[in-house]
């Protein structure tokens, strides 16, 4: 899946691509007549996309419980090359994309440049450098043409209503929702926006030795290319088979970094994808890719009391703030969503605790539950979830998922009381 080729642009081609896959990859079978793997033609279909069709398919890779069990090893095994590798844009076109948008040559922007990707994912893909003062960087350039294609999957509303209910939200459909799934992913085209919160969160988490954020390169960045330090370490998959020591700090410093963004800078980074983490001794991780960033500042000081009666095990006082939280209406959707709430909070209720995959697979369960529930409470007792809970679902199936894979107990409780009196 490491080729050169073009981007399907138009919103018909991809329309076209995508309906050919759903019937190919139908729920009943994984084998179609000539033998070919359906979980292979869906990392195919979907990489040669890109955009958000690629986002999909990077998420079935390894968030648990949103394919079937009985075919999650088949997809997860096929698309991992997805997730570690989509179709590269060709080394002529990127070359000419970062020399529009920095306006220069190449060997005069970089002493060093290497044309094969270190890393080629859905919105653009990474390459080796070095600046002429000889810093080692990696620079982010976009795939050409992927604004136009992200723009034909925003217009594609069946594909857009299947994405919102991947993360939850379909039973709570709503003008509002959709604007903010709209919003989100546009603002990944970006790179600008990027760089501002790079500097955000860098700020936020100063002083942490174990929470790196690379350094940005203002002078080599635009709107369409993102240059920064270099980052070596370990990938997700080396980091899994490190020792329990290991993984244990692991966990610690990624959780403290997702949960510190939260409720102290009031901001969530939405994409917890395992190539976003590079993994180094001493507990300290790079965390990659600032694009998907969900503000909450509204809701910062709610999550906060979430959190605090998790911390200190008030199951009333939690149940009373997640009513508040979701904005919810008594009845049996209420009950349900708080239930549901309290099984994502069983980390800190019940610390030191090890998250499973089947229990990360257990709360998209809980979801499609309360889907089927939402479809029989009357109006009265009907509520539409905040826009912005479809990021924190995206966040929670995906950082659970990772966690998982690092299959370790942590004291998460005693991660969060080191930085939440800030809160």
């Amino acid at each position: 899946m490491s080729e050169n080729r073009r981007i399907p642009e138009s919103r018909l081609s991809r329309f076209a691509r995508l309906a050919a896959m759903g019937v190919r990859t139908g729920a009943g079978m994984l084998v179609d007549k000539r033998g070919t793997s359906a979980a292979e033609h869906a990392a195919e279909v979907l990489g040669n996309l890109r955009g958000l069709a690629a986002k999909v398919g990077q998420m079935a890779s390894y968030v648990d419980g949103l394919v079937p069990e009985q075919h999650a090893p088949a997809f997860e095994a096929s698309l991992k090359a997805l997730r570690a590798q989509a179709p590269r844009s060709s080394p002529e076109a990127i070359r000419t994309l970062v020399e529009q948008d920095l306006k220069g040559p190449i060997d005069r922007l970089f002493s060093e440049w290497d044309d094969a990707p270190i890393a080629s994912a859905s919105i653009g893909q990474v390459h080796g450098a070095r600046l002429p003062d000889g810093r080692e960087v990696a620079v982010k350039v976009q795939h050409p043409g992927i604004a136009r294609a992200v723009e034909s999957d925003l217009a594609n509303a069946s594909f857009l209503e299947s994405f919102v209910g991947v993360l939850g939200g379909r039973r709570f459909d709503s003008k509002t929702m959709l604007e903010v799934v709209q919003a989100r992913f546009r603002e990944e085209l970006d790179y600008a926006r990027e760089a501002e919160s790079i500097r955000v969160f860098a700020a936020l988490h100063a002083g942490d030795p174990t929470v790196i954020i690379p350094g940005l390169v203002d002078t080599h960045s635009s709107p369409r290319v993102l240059t920064t330090e270099l980052a070596r370490g370990a990938t997700f998959e080396q980091a899994c088979e490190a020792t329990e020591r290991e993984r244990e700090a692991w966990a610690r410093t990624m959780w403290r970094f997702v949960f510190k963004g939260t409720l102290v800078g009031g901001l969530l980074n939405a994409d917890p994808h395992p190539g976003n983490y590079v993994f180094h001794d001493g507990g300290r991780v790079t965390f990659l890719d600032y694009g998907c960033i969900q503000p909450i500042f509204d809701r910062r000081q709610t999550a906060g009391l979430v959190h605090r009666a998790a911390l200190a095990r008030d199951e009333r006082a939690f149940a009373h703030a997640v009513t508040i939280m979701v904005a919810s209406k008594p009845g049996p959707l209420e009950d349900l969503a708080v239930r549901y709430t309290r099984k994502c909070f069983n980390v800190l209720f019940e610390a030191p605790y090890r998250i499973t995959k089947p229990f990360a697979a257990s709360l998209v369960d809980g979801m499609r539950d309360m889907a089927l529930a939402a479809r029989k409470v009357p109006e009265s007792e009907f509520f539409t979830m905040p826009a912005e809970m479809l990021f924190v679902n995206r966040l929670q199936f995906g950082f659970y998922s990772v966690l998982a894979r690092l299959d370790v107990e942590v004291d998460y409780a005693d991660v969060e009381r080191g930085f939440i009196p800030a809160a």
